[in-house]
C-alpha cells in the first residue's frame, strides 16, 4: 500500500530521509551486494563473448599492479578505478617480486600480500582478471622472470628448457596456493587467468603454452584461460591456446576483432590492453599520448559493447631495482625511469587526471551505471631544503673479492642488482684502447685509483683511453652498475656487470678481482659511517635528516644530483639521473615518520653535497 498522504505514512517518509536510516540503508545494500559477490557464480565463454551465471556480461576493466602500489593505497587505487566506471581489476604478479631468492616465496609481507589486494577488489565488489606470467614484461625488471635463472650459461627463458619449467612449475604451485580459493567458482572475484603473455611477439613453442595451462589446471584453476597478443596472424598463431579467449593487445577495429575470430572462431575476443598513456626511458620526454585517439577507442569498444582492459589505469612506482630496460638490436638499450606514471587516468600519486574525467563520462554514457563518487585525494606535502652531507664511501665498503681469470656476471655470483666492482693489475699493455665486452649497463673507469671516464651500453661505444702512467703496475677499477634486465623481446638473456670479457689494445685482461656490492638498504646504513673523505673519489653517500610533525606523500627532487639510488628511512625509492625526464622520486607517506626521517643519496658521479627539496608533484 502507498502511505502517502497519512500521518503514519508520513512518520514513515520522516524516518526514511533521516540521516541516521540513509546510512543504515546504503550499508544493508552494501552488505546485500557484498553477500552476492561472495557467492559462487560462474564465468564462461561463447563464441559472441563472455557470459556470468548465463547471462551476457562486458568487462570494463582498470589494470593495477600490487608490487607497484603500497599496500596502504591498494583500496583507495582499487575504488578510484571503480569511481571511474570500471567492473574489473587486472593485476600482474611478479614472479620475480614473490622470488627474490631461489626457492623461498614470499606471498604473505607488505604488498606481496596478492591473496589479500584479491580480496579487498571482491569487498568492494570488482571483479579480478588475473595476469600471473610466469612472464608478464610490464616494463618491470626481465620481465617479472627471476633473474637467478641466468646463473645457468646456456639457460632458454620462455620454452620447454628443463630447468626453466621446473622453476616455473614451483612458482605456479606456490601462487595457486593463494588465488585458487579466490576463483569466481569458489566465490571470490578472478574471473579469468592469463597464460603468459604476448608469447606471439617472442616464439612459437606451443607445446610450452599448453604446459603452463596444464599446470595451473592441475593446481586447481577452473576459471576460463585467455590469451594476450598483438592482432596480427602471426601473432595469434604462435601466441594463441586454442580453447582459451583471445586478448588483443590492443583491439580497436573491427579489423581486429575479425583476425581473432579467424584465428579461433568458437572462442570470444576484447581488447586486453588498451593504452591510455605510455612508458616512459631514461633520456626521453614524458610520454603523453593523445588523448583524442584514447577516446575515439575507447567509444568504438564500448560502442559495440567489446569488453576492454585499461593498461594501466594507474601504473605506480617501480620502487627499489625493479624498473625494466628495453632493447631490439644487439647494442640498444632503454632503461625505465623510476616512475611509473605512465600517463595514466590515475597518476603516480593516486590523483584523478583530466584523461580519467574524460573516460568516467564516457563510460558512464554508455553503460547507464550509478558510478559511486571519486573518493577524496591521498594528501600531499612540500619539505623545506634538507641538509645534506658526506657520509661515506662505496670503496670503504668492500667485501671480500671474489677471484676469476675473467670477469663474471653478476648474476653467476649470486647477485641480481646493484653494482660490481672489477679489479686487476694491467701487465704488458699499460695504456690505450680499453674496451669492455659489454657493459651490462653504466661504468666507470679508475686507474691507480683516478677516475677516468664513463662507459654507457647504449649505443656500442665502450671503448676508454687509458693514459699512460708512471707506476710499475697499474691498479685498473671498472665500477658496474646493473640498471634493470631488458623485460620484452629477443634479448632478455641480459646478465649483468661484465659479460663477456675486457681488453686493453685488444689484449684479452686476465685475473680479476670482484667485489659484489648489491646496494640493498643493508648494504647503504652499512657503508653510511664515519670516515674521512681523503680521496674525492666518485661512488659516495650522502646523508640527510630532516624533522617531520605529520607525514603525508610527496616528491623528492634530485635535480641537484647526477646518479644513483635514494634511501628513505632504509628503503630504496629507486635510481635518479640527471639525463631526465624524471627529477622527482614519489614517496609514499607510509615510508616516513613523524620525528626524525634520515634519507641517503649514493651518487656515483657527485662529489659534493647538495640540498633536497621535496614538493607535492611530480612536476
Amino acid at each position: 500500500m502507498c502511505c502517502t498522504g497519512n500521518r503514519h505514512g508520513e512518520n514513515l517518509g520522516t524516518i526514511y530521509q533521516s540521516p541516521f536510516m540513509k546510512k543504515y540503508l546504503i550499508l544493508f545494500l552494501i552488505c546485500v551486494a557484498q553477500t552476492s559477490f561472495s557467492q559462487p557464480h560462474q564465468f564462461s565463454l561463447s563464441a559472441t563473448g563472455f557470459l556470468l551465471d548465463g547471462k551476457p556480461f562486458q568487462i570494463i576493466s582498470g589494470e593495477l599492479h600490487p608490487a607497484r602500489i603500497p599496500k596502504e593505497y591498494w583500496r583507495h587505487r582499487i575504488q578510484m578505478t571503480k569511481a571511474m566506471g570500471c567492473n574489473t581489476i587486472a593485476a600482474y604478479v611478479f614472479w620475480n617480486y614473490h622470488e627474490e631468492k631461489e626457492g623461498i616465496f614470499d606471498f604473505r609481507t607488505g604488498n606481496r600480500d596478492i591473496a589479500g589486494f584479491i580480496r579487498i577488489c571482491r569487498e568492494e565488489n570488482m571483479w579480478v582478471l588475473l595476469r600471473p606470467g610466469p612472464y608478464v614484461c610490464a616494463e618491470w625488471d626481465f620481465g617479472g622472470l627471476p633473474p637467478y635463472l641466468l646463473k645457468y650459461p646456456d639457460i632458454k627463458i620462455r620454452c620447454m628448457d628443463s630447468r626453466y619449467m621446473a622453476a616455473a612449475k614451483k612458482y605456479i604451485t606456490a601462487l595457486a596456493k593463494k588465488v585458487a580459493p579466490q576463483q569466481c567458482v569458489n566465490g571470490g572475484p578472478i574471473l579469468m587467468v592469463q597464460v603468459e603473455n604476448e608469447y606471439g611477439s617472442y616464439g612459437n613453442d606451443k607445446t610450452y603454452l599448453e604446459a603452463l595451462r596444464k599446470e595451473w589446471l592441475k593446481n586447481g584453476i577452473r576459471v576460463p584461460f585467455y590469451t594476450a597478443d598483438g592482432p596480427t596472424a602471426y601473432m595469434l598463431e604462435a601466441g594463441h591456446v586454442k580453447g582459451t579467449a583471445i586478448g588483443l593487445d590492443s583491439g580497436s577495429s573491427d579489423a581486429d576483432f575479425d583476425q581473432a575470430k579467424k584465428a579461433d572462431p568458437d572462442m570470444p575476443a576484447f581488447s586486453s590492453e588498451t593504452s591510455p598513456g605510455w612508458l616512459t626511458h631514461w633520456f626521453e620526454k614524458w610520454q603523453r599520448p593523445d588523448t583524442n585517439d584514447l577516446k575515439k577507442e575507447v567509444e568504438y569498444l564500448l560502442k559495440n559493447k567489446k569488453s576492454f582492459n585499461l593498461y594501466v589505469i594507474h601504473g605506480g612506482t617501480n620502487f627499489g631495482f625493479t624498473a625494466g630496460a628495453n632493447a631490439f638490436s644487439p647494442t640498444q638499450y632503454q632503461p625505465d625511469i623510476t616512475s611509473y606514471d605512465y600517463d595514466a587516468p590515475i597518476n603516480e600519486q593516486g590523483n584523478a587526471t583530466p584523461k580519467y574525467h574524460m573516460l568516467r563520462r564516457l563510460i558512464a554514457s554508455y553503460t547507464g551505471e550509478q558510478i559511486p563518487p571519486i573518493p577524496a585525494p591521498i594528501p600531499a606535502m612540500e619539505i623545506p631544503s634538507i641538509e645534506m652531507k658526506y657520509a661515506g664511501s662505496v670503496w670503504n665498503q668492500l667485501p671480500a673479492p671474489v677471484i676469476s681469470t675473467q670477469p663474471l656476471p653478476m648474476e653467476l655470483l649470486n647477485q641480481n642488482q646493484g653494482l660490481m666492482l672489477y679489479r686487476t693489475k694491467l701487465i704488458g699493455h699499460k695504456s690505450g684502447k680499453l674496451k669492455i665486452w659489454e657493459p651490462h649497463d653504466y661504468a666507470l673507469v679508475f686507474l691507480n685509483g683516478k677516475f677516468i671516464d664513463t662507459v654507457y651500453r647504449d649505443g656500442g661505444n665502450w671503448t676508454v683511453d687509458l693514459p699512460k702512467t708512471d707506476v710499475k703496475d697499474p691498479v685498473l677499477d671498472i665500477l658496474v652498475e646493473g640498471m634493470g634486465h631488458i623485460n620484452f623481446a629477443q634479448f632478455m638473456i641480459d646478465r649483468k656487470g661484465i659479460t663477456d670479457r675486457v681488453t686493453l689494445n685488444g689484449m684479452t685482461l686476465m685475473n680479476w678481482e670482484q667485489f659484489r656490492l648489491p646496494m640493498d638498504p643493508e648494504f647503504a646504513e652499512a657503508a653510511v659511517k664515519p670516515a674521512l673523505n681523503t680521496n674525492n673519489k666518485q661512488g659516495m653517500f650522502f646523508k640527510g635528516n630532516f624533522i617531520l610533525d605529520k607525514t603525508a606523500d610527496t616528491y623528492f627532487d634530485l635535480s641537484g644530483y647526477s646518479k644513483g639510488m635514494v634511501y628513505i628511512n632504509g628503503r630504496n625509492l629507486g635510481r635518479h639521473w640527471n639525463v631526465g625526464p624524471q627529477q622527482r622520486l614519489y614517496c609514499p607517506a607510509g615510508w616516513l615518520k613523524k620525528g626524525n626521517n634520515e634519507i641517503i643519496v649514493f651518487d656515483l658521479l657527485q662529489t659534493e653535497a647538495k640540498p633536497i627539496l621535496a614538493f607535492k608533484t611530480q612536476e
